[in-house]
């Protein structure tokens, strides 16, 4: 997740590109960098830190340029430093460059480009886009704007992955060039200037018409016009959006909520996290860690400590720890775990969740793991915060700001991100190959199944419709499907104030099964085969005692009726829990909106726990 903003126009750029992104800073704040055209060429200013530090540098406030982009950065690859900000330049800087997004294969780009004798100075996927465009334009006979597209255009094509970029070239001084696939891009139309954000809030204030561009659409830009172009250069007709939303509503784009947008941004969030970590046929790359076989061999557990949604995130990728890496695995809740004495050594590794990096249960258990002698890895959301700046090594998925206090997409990526790790263990300790490959291709697949779930939501909220002035529910599930079922009995009873209950389903005989009478909703999950018949069993013990069901699957159901059954495509089940808690996920949302609830903010509630 980053931030990238550019004008062009009669005014000088830089005090408008550093407003722009103040305003996207909650995009990424972990280094900022600015360029524009002045009248020697490109001059570029960054700076690892928050985008006011570039105010600091002097050099900033002598830029002169009326055209420039500029770029905050949230970092996937390559740390936060100088030479990792963006903009990025070609080797003969002729070409500037900010993007958003990920380039899956930059690593053969990489290489191909280094062996047709380009060097690379910084550590970003980002650094291969100009040198690409370079690469092509050199091969230009004539040097004019159409070829630089054309240029543009065959670079984008080798391109894999997401994108938002903003090119400035030193042959067209008074041009701006921008093409997007997947990551959010939007031009604001004014008089005689024009501007570009990666999101709608950040040029409000300047302009509320606007240009929403499709993916592989380029826009050429000068101040007085926008001409835009198909991939294959043949020019299209794009009206302009007149945009009346003030600046707080505007943030939240076309949702209503920001939970609902978060909902529907998990397949941007997991493509994101997945980033360039795993690739097939290729050993899964985390840089942050520096484990060995001998190590993870030496291990005689591992703990993870979380509370909350990301404790869940924990119970649901224990199995493919434990099956996997063949290590006992613990999942804790961080309150409970720092106050009876757990069994941590110097042969424990633990691994603490935590969405802000700042809940005060998680960092104080972090500090006991370290003061046992553990190695410690922290998970988060927020680069600098608290739990990375405690643990030995830190983590981060890529789900970007997440504002609604009912976790969603920070919940999906951190079972994507772990998953990730138990990976990375077992190729370290030369576990099930092909089955490791297999199940690094279902996590790569992922996003485009999270968009199937989402692409018809209309019997989730029918649902929703029938059964939002109940009082109670009950969620139930065997395996991975009950900490999934732990997950949406969490979200009904945060948003919706319906008291709502998780139970492994084959403990309903033991007790729960007590509390179902007529009318009753009993939601079921069931995505392991081997299990789901046993589910069904149970299932058909609160239906004939009255509850209505609600299903959440992937396998064949069948000589059994349930009132919804919600069907999720075909997956792992270790990694199933990413698709089936969408629908909980919705349905506690829709459920919030039936009852005029405030899905947002709900009572009591805050978004991060500093205080015990």
């Amino acid at each position: 997740m980053c931030g990238i903003v550019g004008y062009i126009g009669k005014k000088k750029a830089e005090p408008i590109l550093i407003n722009g992104l103040l305003r996207l800073e909650y995009r990424g704040y972990d280094s900022a960098g600015i360029a524009t055209m002045e009248a020697e060429g490109i001059k570029t200013i960054k700076n690892k830190g928050r985008v006011a530090g570039l105010l600091e540098i002097p050099e900033t406030q002598k830029l002169e340029g009326t055209v420039g982009i500029a770029h905050t950065r949230w970092a996937t690859h390559g740390k936060p430093t100088d030479i990792n900000s963006h903009p990025h330049m070609d080797n003969q800087k002729t070409t500037a460059v900010v993007h958003n997004g990920i380039i899956e294969n930059y690593v053969e780009l990489k290489k191909f480009l280094n062996d047709n004798g380009y060097e690379f100075l910084s550590q970003t996927d980002t650094e291969v886009i100009p040198n690409l465009i370079h690469y092509y334009y050199e091969r230009e006979v004539e040097k004019n704007e159409m070829a630089f597209l054309r240029s543009m255009a065959k670079a984008v094509k080798d391109l894999k992955g997401s994108f938002a970029i903003e090119v400035l070239n030193e042959d067209f001084k008074d041009k701006m060039f921008v093409i997007r696939k997947d990551s959010p891009l939007v031009i604001g139309k004014g008089e005689g200037e024009n501007y570009i954000s990666s999101d709608i809030p950040a040029i409000l204030s300047f302009t509320k018409d606007f240009y929403l561009l499709d993916d592989y659409e380029f826009a050429v830009l000068s101040k007085d016009n926008i001409e835009f172009y198909d991939l294959e250069l043949s020019k299209i007709f794009k009206q302009p959006k007149n945009i009346t939303w003030d600046m707080s509503a505007a943030e939240k784009g076309d949702y209503a909520d920001f939970m609902l947008k978060e909902i529907f941004e998990q397949p941007k969030s997991i493509r994101e996290t997945i980033g360039a970590r795993i690739t097939k046929g290729v050993k899964t790359n985390l840089e942050e860690l520096d484990f060995t076989k001998e190590y993870l061999n030496s291990l005689d557990r591992i703990y993870i400590v979380a509370c909350g949604t990301a404790m869940h995130a924990g119970l649901a990728v224990r199995k493919i720890i434990e099956k996997y890496c063949r290590i006992q695995t613990e999942v804790d809740i961080a309150s409970e775990f720092r106050y009876r004495n757990p069994l941590v050594t110097e042969k424990s590794l633990c691994i603490f969740i935590s969405q802000s990096g700042e809940t005060a249960d998680t960092i104080a258990a972090l500090k006991l793991a370290k003061a046992k002698g553990a190695k410690t890895i922290a998970i988060s959301n927020v680069i600098g915060s608290s739990i990375t700046n405690e643990a030995d090594y830190s983590l981060y998925t890529h789900a970007g700001p997440e504002i609604a206090v009912a976790s969603t997409k920070a919940y999906t990526s951190q079972i994507v991100l772990l998953a990730i790790i138990a990976i990375y263990f077992a190729e370290l300790l030369d576990v099930a190959h092909d089955e490791i490959e297999e199940l690094k291709s279902e996590i790569l697949e992922l996003p485009s199944k999270v968009e199937e779930v989402l692409r018809d939501t209309s019997k989730i909220k029918a649902f929703a419709n029938r059964i939002f002035t109940e009082k109670n529910a009950f969620f139930i599930g065997r395996g991975i499907d009950s900490s999934v079922a732990m997950e949406g009995a969490l979200k009904l009873k945060e948003i919706s104030y319906i008291h709502s209950e998780a139970y492994a389903a084959g403990e309903l005989k033991h007790g729960p099964i007590a509390l179902i009478e007529n009318g009753v909703t009993v939601v079921g999950i069931m995505t392991d085969e081997d299990l789901a018949p046993k589910t069904v069993s149970n299932l058909q013990e609160v239906i004939t005692r009255g509850a209505k069901t609600f299903i959440v699957t992937n396998q064949e159901l069948e000589h059994v009726t349930f009132d919804e059954v919600i069907r999720i495509p075909r997956i792992s089940k270790y990694i199933s829990p990413v698709l089936s808690v969408i629908p909980l996920q919705l349905l506690a949302y829709y459920i919030s909106k039936e009852k005029g609830l405030d899905v947002d903010k709900p009572r009591n509630l805050a978004k991060s726990v500093t205080v015990e």
